[in-house]
């Protein structure tokens, strides 16, 4: 189906921040398959993970224990606010779990009117109809029938709508993304993330964060509202770099918020397979270690630092450095795909955004060489830009 806007460029192999294509052209990789590869690519622990796993065995279903899954569900809940997890394939199911989960919870505490969940806008969380009724971007909902009923949209950044919605009689739960990605790599601080806490915690509503984009260490923590001190949710979805580019996702809760999933609520066919399991075990491993973690802080700022001399070196071209560690947001003056064509032809890869962004989202473990080389890129991208805009 024509769905894909796809860049003109045909990607044949990898190797940690390189991609090549199939002419041998070399690539320096700012995307990570959007936030995925965050070990990047071909990391040797994680092919040898899915090639042992793959010599024993594949899939079995839920149907039976999945020893695999239960290593994984103890490293997440250690090292998380989580008592329990439920395994899926991707981000998208990560989510539908996490709304569903949300609701039975309202409904297992004897208030079933409580059906609203609390969105903003520039937010992303999928593509199932539950998710981007969650998210409310007119360009995903339209065209696909009437809006889902219990969906409620929030300004970003607007208080007192916020703390109205979720005072509502009918409120169940808020989904936000501690840092958007797709909305222009927007950062909730951290004083704001703790009031949300709070007001959740007040009036009985339950607290969705979205770190599909944003977690397995993404901005130098594992999770990106550890950054606040008092923000911890009651449900979370992570998926992308969990299984370091094999389809992996997770939907995290404590166990009073999970207390309405019951057997034969909810399951799946694929999610929590073992060759996955294996994968992801891997993945987690060499993420949560202190040295991939800080890495991605030192090199973060680096970037930062970088970046803010750049936007005022080329005020015409890059209005606004954004995010937050390696989560990073450029937004532009001129269009952001062309800017993204050019930084292609610098053989420089970088995402795109909302609000005219592009963002870079390189593997935890870049160095701070290739960061220099990525900025010099960037640089080279901006004089593109300017000579353009000058013929």
């Amino acid at each position: 189906m024509g769905v894909y806007n796809r860049a003109p460029l045909a990607v044949a192999r990898g190797e940690g921040v390189r991609l090549w294509d199939e002419n041998g052209q070399e690539y320096l990789d700012c995307v990570a398959g959007i936030a995925t590869t965050g070990l990047g690519h071909c990391h040797p622990a994680l092919v040898a993970a899915l090639k042992d796993q793959g010599e024993k065995l594949w899939h079995v279903s839920n149907i039976f224990r999945i020893p695999g899954q239960e290593a994984l569900a103890k490293r997440l809940t250690d090292a998380s606010f989580a008592d329990v997890v439920f395994f899926t394939n991707s981000g998208t199911e990560a989510i539908e779990c996490a709304l569903k989960t949300a609701r039975k919870y309202q409904t297992a505490v004897g208030k079933p009117e409580r059906i609203d969940i609390i969105g903003f806008d520039g937010s992303f969380h999928g593509r199932s109809y539950g998710a981007i009724n969650a998210a409310g971007n007119p360009n995903y909902v339209e065209g696909f029938g009437p809006r889902l009923p219990g969906y409620v949209q929030v300004t970003w950044g607007d208080k007192e709508a916020l703390k109205a919605a979720i005072e509502a009689p009918s409120a169940c739960a808020v989904i936000i993304e501690p840092v958007q990605g797709e909305g222009g790599a927007r950062a909730m601080s951290e004083a704001d993330l703790e009031e949300l806490r709070g007001w959740t915690r007040d009036n009985g509503v339950l607290l969705i964060y979205d770190e599909v984009q944003s977690g397995m260490g993404r901005t130098g923590k594992l999770w990106a509202h550890e950054w606040a001190n008092d923000a911890a949710p009651d449900i979370m979805a992570v998926a992308k770099a969990l299984g370091g580019g094999f389809p992996v996702g997770a939907c995290l809760a404590s166990a009073e918020a999970a207390r309405g999933m019951t057997v034969g609520v909810h399951g799946s066919t694929f999610g929590g397979n073992p060759l996955a399991m294996a994968v992801g075990v891997a993945a987690f491993d060499e993420i949560n270690k202190p040295e991939t973690l800080e890495n991605a802080r030192t090199v973060a700022g680096y970037f930062t630092q970088q970046l803010s001399g750049l936007r005022d070196r080329y005020p015409d071209v890059i209005v606004d450095v954004r995010g937050k560690g390696l989560l990073i947001g450029l937004k532009l003056i001129p269009n952001n795909r062309d800017f993204m064509a050019m930084a292609r032809d610098q053989h420089l890869l970088v995402a795109g955004g909302g609000d005219n962004c592009v963002r870079l989202l390189p593997s935890l473990l870049i160095t701070q060489d290739e960061a220099r080389e990525a900025i010099a890129k960037l640089e080279q991208t901006c004089e593109a830009v300017r000579k353009k805009a000058a013929a």
